[in-house]
């Protein structure tokens, strides 16, 4: 038996690779098949099933491509309704896997459809399950994602998601394992764990949804309490998994490379977004006006997902050379699938033709210490939840994720400073005010990392878990 957790930092999102005996099963797959393809040449086995928990919002799966390129089955849980061929399971049934099987537990709550994946060893003892975003390590999947589509309330899933809990996955042993679709980042859950492993036993000593003397009523409110709205690319995200999509490397041919006058025509003629995708360090020295950062190197898809509201929107990209096929990927996995193109020689070449460019000011904290004390406008785009835990004093909440909502509180005639946690964000946040003619921001490196290591005056910590 050989099981493969394959984690994607950028998604906190973990697909899994499980072989028995020459045949393989692959569980929540990217976008991208041909690594898990590979993976299975390599070890002289076939892919034999491809298994989705459910139909996922924050990417795109890889199941209909994979599922084309290897003839492997797709499976779905009880009442999922795709528009492509897939074998829906009924509660309970058994999947042979070599000498392995895998029993399908419709475990609805998140979603309708929710399943967990239960893998018996050859000796036909529990060992694991691939719990999906029914349960977290730490935390239960958001019950108010399916509600729409499920014609429910979030508190009526959340019930059934008590109910799935406590009949299907509480009662097993606690040495089974718990592999879950996602950890620490994920916009699926509240207060995910940042470990990506765990056993049911420590679930059930540690995770705050699976108290032994919860009632439904308690479960209900706790997991209902507190949810921020979801991004706004989920819908989307759902509707290519159960309709389809394109294969990604058909969209990574489409791109063209461009030299910079033909950039400059081709972002004038269609309205395309320019997103660069290199270092925030990088963009601020220098930059194609009105480009938007969202650094490859950090939350990328998932900020893309957040503030990119159009899926169709064109999109021309800025990156460091060879990293072109990356980002495009990268993009496709959260169904931005209209990358036109990217500046051919990257950014160097933009300088280099003489074209005009723009540069974001930056300070670092002890130098916004001195400025604080003349009332300089500050702004915080971390999340409700950092800010809530801690912050600088008598500075306004204004989150990334809904910064077009504060653009009137911005200072149009005066600089004002911009910080979130590390820098990534805040500069997130500088491009799309410079692009949005707000060219007095000032950007504070380190974020407030930086600013705990000032004497600028801040609110005393409290626990996030606790809020």
């Amino acid at each position: 038996m050989k099981i493969d957790q394959i984690y994607t930092g950028c998604l906190a999102q973990g697909a899994y690779y499980i072989e028995s005996q020459g045949q393989v099963a692959i569980i929540d797959p990217l976008r991208e098949v041909q690594p898990y393809i590979d993976k299975a040449e390599q070890n002289n086995a076939q892919i034999k099933y491809i298994f989705e928990t459910h139909f996922h919002a924050d990417f795109v799966s890889g199941h209909v491509t994979l599922a084309e390129k290897t003839g492997a089955s797709i499976i779905f849980g009880p009442t999922a309704s795709p528009s492509f061929k897939a074998h829906i399971a009924k509660d309970d049934e058994v999947f042979q896997l070599g000498d392995l099987t895998i029993t399908a537990l419709h475990t609805p709550g998140h979603t309708m459809e929710s399943t967990t994946y239960l893998l018996k060893d050859k000796n036909g003892k529990d060992y694991a399950i691939f719990s999906g975003d029914t349960l977290f390590l730490g935390d239960v999947g958001r019950p108010d994602l399916a509600q729409k589509a499920a014609h429910m309330t979030q508190e009526q899933l959340a019930g059934l998601l008590y109910d799935s809990l406590r009949t299907k996955i509480m009662p097993l042993a606690d040495e089974v394992i718990v592999y879950p679709a996602h950890g620490a980042g994920s916009a699926c859950g509240k207060n995910l764990s940042k470990e990506t492993v765990g056993t049911i036993g420590d679930q059930k000593a540690t995770n705050y949804a699976l108290r032994a003397n919860m009632t439904k009523e308690e479960f209900v409110q706790e997991v209902t309490n507190g949810l921020l709205p979801p991004p706004a690319y989920f819908p989307m995200n759902v509707k290519m998994n159960k309709e389809g999509y394109q294969n990604v490397e058909n969209i990574i041919k489409e791109a063209q490379a461009y030299d910079p006058k033909t950039f400059e025509l081709i972002a004038n003629d269609t309205d395309a977004l320019i997103l660069d995708v290199r270092h925030q360090d990088d963009f601020a020295k220098g930059h194609i006006p009105k480009s938007i950062f969202i650094g490859l190197d950090g939350g990328f898809a998932p900020w893309v997902g957040a503030l990119i509201l159009d899926y169709k929107q064109p999109i021309l990209l800025v990156t460091q050379e060879g990293r072109e096929n990356e980002t495009i990927t990268r993009l496709a996995r959260v169904g931005y699938d209209n990358t036109i193109g990217y500046l051919k020689g990257g950014f160097d070449a933009w300088k280099k033709a003489g074209y005009e460019y723009d540069t974001v000011t930056t300070v670092e904290a002890t130098a916004l210490e001195q400025k604080m004390k003349d009332n300089v406008p500050v702004f915080d785009v971390r999340k409700p939840g950092e800010y809530a835990s801690e912050h600088v004093l008598d500075v306004p909440s204004t989150p990334l994720d809904f910064l077009n909502e504060h653009l009137a509180e911005f200072p149009k005639e005066e600089n004002f400073y911009v910080h979130c946690a590390g820098g990534y964000r805040s500069m997130i946040a500088a491009s799309i005010l410079k692009a949005r003619g707000y060219h007095n921001v000032i950007d504070v490196k380190g974020g407030y990392a930086a600013i705990k290591n000032t004497g600028i005056k801040r609110t005393a910590y409290v626990c996030p878990s606790t809020l």
